[in-house]
């Protein structure tokens, strides 16, 4: 992956508000980004200092070994869960 892409998938984690969510797909649309796959790949391995948490699968659940930490992250900006997934029809952003 080029350095541009990975900036512009960085950049598009960063925009999305507080109290909202956005999926890997999302993600990977607006960056430019050929498969969703890569937006995974660029915040596990340099997603520490951006809102990862606000990234879901197309589901509405985090990955499985995120889950509690994910969740616990967007509770504190009032996103609730029903169980282990969050409602994307409430929640998710939608980039004007």
């Amino acid at each position: 992956m080029d350095e541009e892409l990975h900036e512009r998938i960085r950049d598009a984690v960063t925009t999305i508000p507080p109290g909202t969510v956005a999926t890997y797909g999302d993600i990977a649309a607006l960056a430019g980004a050929s498969t969703p796959r890569l937006i995974g790949r660029v915040l596990s391995e340099d997603g520490a200092d951006i809102p990862w948490h606000r990234v879901l699968r197309a589901n509405g659940t985090p990955a499985p070994h995120l889950v509690h930490r994910q969740l616990e992250l967007l509770r504190g900006e009032g996103v609730l869960a029903d169980g282990q997934r969050i409602d994307l029809r409430t929640y998710r952003w939608r980039p004007e």
